[in-house]
């Protein structure tokens, strides 16, 4: 069931059935270097890194990262949605897309959707967004995306410090 569509992408919630993809999709480097390695390495991996992340996200918060596919193919190219994480008081915006897809402004097009989502259906009035700081292809979204830069944070004691950026409901 499509949850979100745009111009060119549909975005819908994630099912076990989308195991192939999210084993692509956690093993590109991009996702590896940026968001970091999940263990993820088999279908069955990939399914309880779903019902473990995503499905129980659902269940729990009413929202979670959701399946970004193009239109009119429905192919699946990434995924961006809300994660409520326990070290942060707001949900924050995250989205990942496989390496084919990036610089085409799908990752603008969809975390635009999802904002409007989170700010318009959900109520949700501040979306925060963590990032390393050497992404920088991220950091520019979440500007363009009119995020701002609020702080430096650690999640936990023994992690890398983060940038947190946030966006208020207009």
């Amino acid at each position: 069931m499509t949850l979100l569509t745009t111009k060119r992408l549909h975005l819908r919630l994630l099912s076990v059935q989308d195991a192939p993809f999210i084993l692509d999709l956690l093993n590109t480097p991009a996702w590896l270097t940026y968001i970091g390695d999940r263990g993820v390495r088999t279908l069955d991996d990939a399914r309880q890194y779903l019902l473990r992340g995503p499905l129980a996200s659902y269940e729990r918060w009413g929202f979670g990262l959701y399946l970004v596919t193009r239109r009119p193919t429905d192919t699946p190219i990434g995924l961006c949605g809300l994660l409520q994480r326990e070290t942060l008081d707001k949900p924050d915006i995250g989205f990942a897309f496989l390496p084919d897809y990036v610089g085409h402004g799908y990752g603008f097009e969809a975390a635009s959707a999802v904002l409007a989502y989170a700010h318009t259906t959900l109520g949700i009035d501040t979306v925060a967004a963590i990032v390393t700081p050497e992404n920088q292809p991220s950091i520019k979204l979440l500007e363009k995306l009119g995020l701002q830069f609020r702080k430096r944070v650690t999640l936990t004691t023994d992690s890398e410090e983060l940038l947190l950026f946030e966006s208020t409901a207009p």
